[in-house]
């Protein structure tokens, strides 16, 4: 307690901030495997589309 309170101009100051913010994303860091995983599941007569990015539906309608 008393090196929090000797060091709290550091401790919180932007650069403490970041590597405290970097260290907790490495201890929370996802497996590697999921990071760029899509998953799709679907029912029976059911319809799924999966996108990486933007989809565009156009209808008849918007042809006039």
């Amino acid at each position: 307690m008393t090196w929090i309170i000797d060091n709290k101009e550091w401790l919180f100051s932007g650069a403490a901030l970041g590597v405290i913010g970097l260290l907790i994303r490495l201890f929370k860091k996802s497996s590697p495997s999921s990071v760029n995983e899509q998953v799709q599941r679907g029912g029976h007569n059911s319809t799924n589309i999966q996108v990486g990015g933007s989809l565009n539906i156009r209808d008849k309608k918007d042809d006039e």
